[in-house]
């Protein structure tokens, strides 16, 4: 399915779920959760663990549905409730490793390590360790700005539109943001073809 037609499609998926149809929620929930639970499994690196987050942020969305103002915006939408539920998963990390829980917290990651996830398709791409290490290499080597938009546009592939409404700033300071975190990685020869792939 192209872009274009996912997004004709998924308007009126909105539509009719914010008119109360589950049906069509649980089509929205089957059009992007491969997305969505790439996107958190990134960030998080524990299959159990981005199995867990993903369902709440689609618990969320549903609950929370009839504000969305405008259908052509679903996809964008989603995507912050996914970027804030990724974040209060770090600061409840955080927070456990501060007060003594780290032990029981290394535990769950290591058994969630060792399990083989439900969506290994959805992961084929992230599999690829030697590579993937270089990107979060060079990733925690930029501005928080910088590698969330990065993040975001060629991990997550989305629009610079959609990722202007994620974190709520404008188009042209999101496109500040990538060019000087392409400027960056496209001074690793290894990342070239990556780059040339999230452009497309």
């Amino acid at each position: 399915m192209s872009q274009k037609e996912e997004k004709t499609q998924s308007i009126v998926w909105v539509e009719k779920a914010k008119a109360g149809n589950r049906f069509a929620f649980d089509q929205l929930t089957n059009l992007f959760q491969e997305d969505v639970f790439r996107m958190v499994y990134y960030r998080t690196h524990s299959p159990m663990d981005a199995e867990d987050i993903t369902q709440e942020i689609f618990i969320q969305a549903f609950n929370n549905l009839s504000g969305l103002k405008s259908a052509d915006r679903f996809k964008s939408w989603l995507f912050t409730i996914a970027v804030n539920k990724v974040r209060d998963f770090h600061r409840k990390k955080r927070f456990q490793k501060l007060f003594g829980s780290f032990s029981d917290t290394k535990e769950k990651d290591m058994q969630a390590d060792s399990e083989t996830p439900e969506n290994p398709d959805a992961l084929e791409d992230l599999m690829k360790q030697d590579f993937w290490k270089q990107v979060k290499s060079l990733l925690d080597k930029l501005p928080r700005m910088e590698r969330e938009v990065f993040t975001l546009r060629f991990i997550d592939h989305l629009t610079i539109k959609e990722i202007s409404r994620i974190i709520k700033k404008g188009e042209s300071s999101v496109k500040t943001h990538l060019y000087r975190a392409l400027k960056k990685f496209r001074k690793e020869p290894s990342m070239l073809e990556f780059l040339k792939e999230g452009t497309t």
